[in-house]
């Protein structure tokens, strides 16, 4: 019977059986965080990759965002809720600052504006939560800026507030000069709370104080007779009397004006037209003028 002869094996396959294996070694991106090797990532469930990540972290905190805001377009709303969400972190002031400090310090304004849009004053909790967001992203710093919030960027946020509102900007000046700060104040989260909610409040104000003001309007004059609208205007301003019971809180003067029921306007407007005689009519400018100083008599002054 014939021997199969066995090849020996080369001194080449000798040396490729001696050489050990080799391990792995983690890679590690530019923000220095370790990247997770295939392998090593097989002997991990998919929630704990998630959660190593912070992908599980930042999910909840954008589905907490969508019930709170329940937007019409959810879908929408969270792809500019990621599109946003990086200007968020201090961290960034530096590589991925933008060129110009000025676009910087616009970017964090639209984006503390976007925060504080998520949540109506009135939902307490989600509002106050928004607000402390938004003075989070204002008060970052970057390379030519300290940490904290000022009184410019304070006032700047304000103004764009009611600028982008349909509340004319005379009507809306009184209060911003009652609660602006001085451009080198630091400014509190507190008085940063304060102001936010009362803008918000105040233009919630004029817009009803508009609709109620449609309600007088007489359409072949596009005016309202002085003597209703007046009277409409004092009795306003009882309610808002009768509400000075927290004058800390101006959503209460809101909800002050909201109770004026239609008897009480009924009666005002019957004694206005009383004996009517032709009069110089009122404007929507003047009367919303006139209901907004009610308002901000009410409101305490910054400092």
């Amino acid at each position: 019977m014939a021997v199969v002869p066995v090849p020996l094996p080369s001194p080449k396959m000798a040396v490729e059986k001696r050489r050990p294996a080799v391990v792995p070694v983690a890679g590690f991106t530019d923000s220095g965080r370790p990247t997770v090797s295939r392998t090593a990532a097989g002997a991990e469930s998919e929630e704990d990759f998630l959660r190593q990540v912070g992908v599980t972290e930042m999910l909840r905190a954008a589905l907490l965002k969508v019930l709170e805001a329940r937007p019409e377009e959810p879908i929408a709303f969270l792809a500019h809720y990621f599109e946003n969400m990086g200007l968020r972190s201090p961290a960034n002031g530096g590589a991925g600052e933008p060129p110009g400090q000025l676009l910087l310090q616009q970017q964090r304004l639209g984006r503390a504006l976007w925060h504080l849009r998520l949540a109506h004053h009135s939902q307490r909790t989600a509002f106050n939560n928004n607000v402390s967001v938004a003075y989070e992203c204002l008060s970052a710093g970057g390379r030519k800026k300290k940490p904290g919030l000022d009184g410019r960027t304070y006032s700047e946020l304000l103004k764009r507030i009611c600028r982008d509102s349909e509340a004319p900007e005379e009507v809306v000046a009184p209060l911003l000069r009652k609660i602006q700060c001085r451009d080198h104040e630091a400014v509190p989260l507190g008085v940063f709370r304060a102001g936010m909610r009362t803008c918000f409040v105040l233009l919630e104000f004029v817009a009803r104080a508009g609709a109620l003001y449609q309600l007088l309007e007489d359409p072949g004059l596009a005016a309202a007779d002085r003597r209703v609208g007046q009277a409409v205007l004092d009795t306003l301003e009882g309610a808002l009397q009768a509400g000075d019971s927290d004058a800390a809180a101006p959503a209460r003067y809101l909800e002050a004006g909201s109770r004026l029921g239609p008897d009480s306007l009924a009666l005002a407007m019957d004694r206005a037209v009383v004996a009517r005689r032709p009069g110089v009519p009122m404007t929507r400018e003047e009367f919303l003028e006139k209901a907004a100083a009610l308002f901000i008599a009410k409101v305490k002054p910054v400092g």
